[in-house]
Parts: structure tokens; C-alpha cells; sequence
């Protein structure tokens, strides 16, 4: 249940994060779930994409270090309390959150948190255990490989 997500590092100039959206939206990528950081000179840029392989192909063409790493899509309640409802378990096992961003879509009263974990694989067991929808590549329109 966890996701393969791109990232890189752009420029924090204008017109960086448009050369890169455009350059993946020409190739037919979908952006499913973006998020930018500031980091000062630089930018990281987390993109969850319809194509995992072509737009990290088409990233290193245009000379933008992309590198692959796994994230966990967690459905939660879209009300007071659910995040730290399945944060509580986490924290108990000594789970650390390293990153989140949000996501909206798919269901109505719902929202949907991305996450990175310091041990994803204990993450997804403690999360399932606790009763919480983990979503999957299919879920999000993504082809992880084959690009």
C-alpha cells in the first residue's frame, strides 16, 4: 500500500515550476498530488504523477536530478481529530512522520494525507491494524513502472 513518489530540486527562480509542469503535462503526465517546499536557492518539488517512469525519464532530459521514493496515502475523516487519531498509534511505536502533505479528492467527507514515514512498512501494518484506508497506486491513476 504505498505509492512511488518523484522528487527533485528546482530553482526557486521564476518560471522553474512551470518549465517542469509543462514539460509533463506535454508528455500526457497527470499531476495526481504535488507539493513545493521552499529550502532557499532551491525548491523540492514532490510529485505524485500519473507515469512514474516517463516523467522521471523526461525530468533527467531536461537535466533535473529525479529521484524515486516511496510515500503512504492515508484516507482520514475530515473532521476535528482524525489526523491525530491515526498519529496517536504512530507516536506510540515510534513511528516518525519525516514529511506530509494533502490531497483532495476522491471522497466526499474524506480527506487523503500523504506521508512518509521512518519506517513505512511499520507505518502501513499499524495504520491497517487501526482500522485506517491506506490508497493504492490504482486508486490515484498511477502506472508506477513501464514508462
Amino acid at each position: 500500500m504505498k505509492l512511488k513518489q518523484i522528487v527533485v530540486s528546482i530553482e526557486n527562480a521564476p518560471g522553474r515550476l512551470f518549465e517542469v509542469t509543462n514539460a509533463l503535462g506535454k508528455a500526457g503526465i497527470n499531476l495526481r498530488a504535488l507539493n513545493l517546499v521552499d529550502t532557499g536557492a532551491f525548491g523540492q518539488l514532490r510529485l505524485l504523477v500519473s507515469n512514474v517512469a516517463k516523467a522521471r525519464r523526461i525530468l533527467m532530459e531536461m537535466q533535473i536530478p529525479a529521484y524515486v521514493n516511496e510515500v503512504v496515502a492515508a484516507e482520514i475523516g475530515d473532521k476535528p481529530g482524525s489526523l491525530a487519531r491515526i498519529l496517536q498509534p504512530l507516536a506510540e511505536a515510534n513511528v516518525n512522520v519525516v514529511f506530509m502533505y494533502a490531497f483532495i479528492g476522491f471522497s466526499q467527507g474524506k480527506a487523503v494525507m500523504i506521508f512518509r514515514f521512518s519506517d513505512n512498512d511499520k507505518a502501513v501494518e499499524i495504520l491497517q491494524s487501526n482500522g485506517v484506508n491506506l490508497l493504492d497506486a490504482e486508486k490515484f491513476g498511477i502506472l508506477e513502472t513501464n514508462g
